[in-house]
């Protein structure tokens, strides 16, 4: 079977990795970089993805799109918070879902994804010397069914065949017990960029079962990043008569790259400084601004204690459901780069009462387990068996408005549940099925997955049909539900769809569309190959010239090359005439260097007088041409 891929589709990186020699390996992608920045960026007709990406975010800040995890999956209304917050243009969509707008092209979040999807399987095919088009995608365990949903389109987007979604702490405790021996039970404590879940696991004997998880969907590295943005634009506003520096998106994008690096120092020292030189303009005088502030570590603790308070439930929560006392957990695995912020390492040592394992790469474990599960479901890894469970309850709304629980959290899935119920009106023809997902007790409080309808059911009482309803959720954790009236075999179903209701067809479409994106990209970089070429000729010409002297018509002959180089390298030129110059170039500089020698024999450049001799003979001449 094919080779597949474990990805780790991060909210602020992106790793990718596969089974080699028994043992799950991170692949390095085209800059030679084992993470990938999550960001994509729009110039003119250019996208780039990644470090480059990230690079220009302050110049061309509305056009540069990161985060979009936070986004992928849910409707317009669930995001106001993360909005407000983005430096780049997001939008109501046609169908209540989420659009970035990139100077009036609307793309959806599940776009935006497949874009960094295929940079890393573009890197990791050539890397590899073959195609890559299977892959294992890993998503917080605390997602819901249409944000795997929208994940699982995101990879069919970038034209993978995406053989499994996993839980992101499921992912890394496989890494970690992979080739571990005995019975152990281990706490996942998972905060990244932009979500925060705790997994709890029994690993033994090559079967990782999954007892417990919870999570928190909007807790992250960024919403610290966040914490000290606020600070900083409340320290300046004051200071500065008034001027809100959120109000221009380069200025924010500037603070937010800022806060990110204060944090990320603040992790090994006591103090760092944010200084931002003309970040904005003094109203009145309209003399530039500058920012600078210090910031202690201690600071830095007190801005972020609403968040680290948050951080201790899903803890909690996840050991109660497990039936498991803290001093029952055997080792506690630390995910996501956030674990590496002092105050959130203190929380877990309080809440649980050890210290953490390090053994893991917080950054990459999470790819190197999804890749061991791609190399299960392809048959490279045997003997590891993967028992997780669904996130969060899923039922039905009945009589009341109440909802009636199918399967409840942490359920082990793939599973199937069913359950009869009956109609409220006597002679009712149809009944609508309303399928829920949560822990809430009334069914407005909890998420609406979607609608169907079981029509024809045959003139009865109240509560004489039987219309059995059943839930089948798959490996991937994705809801199938179906209804069936017994007297009549009628029956109904759905699969509930991601909250942007992306049709097949949509999804072909973008598919279409990134390969022809893929192929546009792919020869604006051999346009730019084929320009670095003739322009790495052209120097080396320039730089013959400049240290030999050759006969003038062969002189004459490589300007005239030269400068035609330099104009097509800087021009819209088309790739047959940069093939053509660079073969004039190579072909004037070769008879430049043989006329070297005719010159040097001669003593004056006449290739008449003297220069009978062959290039050989004034090799090792001491001669120097004059300047």
């Amino acid at each position: 079977m094919a080779k597949a891929v474990g990805i780790d589709l991060g909210t602020t990186n992106s790793v990718i990795a596969i089974m080699e020699g028994g043992s799950p390996v991170v692949l390095e992608n085209a800059e030679g970089e084992r993470t990938t920045p999550s960001v994509v960026a729009f110039k003119g007709n250019e996208q780039l993805v990644g470090r480059v990406a990230r690079r220009q975010a302050v110049l061309n800040a509305e056009g540069t799109v990161f985060e979009i995890k936070r986004f992928i999956g849910r409707r317009w209304d669930e995001v106001q918070e993360e909005v407000k917050r983005a430096p780049y243009k997001v939008v109501q969509g046609p169908d209540g879902g989420v659009r970035v707008d990139i100077a009036g092209k609307l793309y959806t979040p599940e776009e935006v994804s497949a874009m960094i999807l295929r940079k890393l399987v573009d890197d990791a095919s050539k890397k590899l010397g073959e195609k890559i088009t299977k892959a294992v995608i890993t998503v917080p365990a605390y997602f819901n069914n249409s944000q795997r949903e929208a994940t699982t389109n995101a990879g069919k987007i970038a034209g993978l065949d995406v053989l499994r979604i996993i839980n992101e702490p499921t992912a890394a405790a496989l890494a970690y017990g992979l080739d571990k021996k005995g019975d152990e039970t281990v706490l996942v404590f998972d905060l990244g960029g932009g979500t925060f879940d705790v997994t709890v696991l029994e690993i033994g004997d090559g079967v990782f079962k999954v007892l417990s998880t919870a999570g928190d969907t909007r807790l992250g590295g960024s919403d610290m990043d966040q914490a000290i943005v606020t600070w900083l634009a409340d320290e300046f506003k004051k200071e500065s008569g008034g001027v809100d520096l959120r109000a221009d998106r380069q200025a924010l994008q500037r603070m937010i790259e800022a806060a990110e690096k204060a944090k990320m120092e603040l992790s090994n020292l006591t103090e760092t400084t944010i200084s931002l030189p003309f970040i904005g303009l003094d109203p009145v005088s309209k003399t530039p601004l500058y920012l600078e502030k210090k910031l202690t570590r201690a600071k830095f603790e007190e801005l972020i204690q609403p968040l680290l308070k948050r951080v201790r439930q899903p803890v909690e929560q996840a050991l109660k459901d497990a039936n498991l006392s803290a001093a029952q957990i055997q080792e506690v695995l630390l995910v996501g780069g956030a674990t590496r912020v002092p105050a959130v390492q203190q929380i877990v040592k309080e809440v649980l009462g050890k210290e953490p394992n390090r053994t893991v790469n917080p950054d990459e474990v999470v790819a190197l387990g999804a890749a061991v599960q791609a190399g299960v479901l392809t048959g490279s890894v045997e003997d590891v068996v993967l028992l997780d469970v669904t996130p969060l309850s899923l039922g039905v709304e009945t009589k009341g408005s109440v909802s009636t629980v199918l399967i409840p959290r942490n359920t082990t899935v793939p599973t199937r549940r069913s359950e009869t119920f009956t109609t409220a009106d006597n002679n009712q023809p149809s009944v609508e099925i309303h399928v829920l997902q949560g822990e809430r007790p009334m069914a407005g409080d909890n998420k609406s997955l979607g609608r169907f309808k079981l029509d024809g059911i045959p003139p009865m009482m109240a509560g004489m049909p039987q219309i059995e309803v059943t839930f089948d959720i798959d490996a991937n954790g994705i809801l199938h539900a179906t209804a069936k009236e017994k007297s009549t075999g009628k029956e109904a179903s759905i699969t509930i769809q991601n909250t942007t209701t992306l049709s097949e067809q949509e999804i072909d479409r973008m598919v279409k569309e990134a390969e022809a994106n893929a192929e546009a990209d792919r020869k604006r970089r051999e346009s730019a190959d084929l320009k670095n070429s003739l322009d790495t000729a052209r120097i080396q010409a320039e730089r013959v010239m400049s240290e030999k002297q050759s006969t003038p018509e062969a002189k004459s002959r490589l300007e005239a090359t030269i400068a035609k180089a330099h104009s097509l390298v800087n021009s819209d030129s088309s790739d047959a005439e940069l093939r053509s110059a660079t073969e004039e170039l190579v072909s004037a500089l070769q008879a430049y260097e043989q006329g070297v020698s005719a010159s040097t024999t001669g003593g004056t450049g006449n290739s008449g007088q003297g220069g009978t001799g062959k290039p050989e003979d004034v090799i090792d001449a001491d001669f120097k041409p004059a300047d």
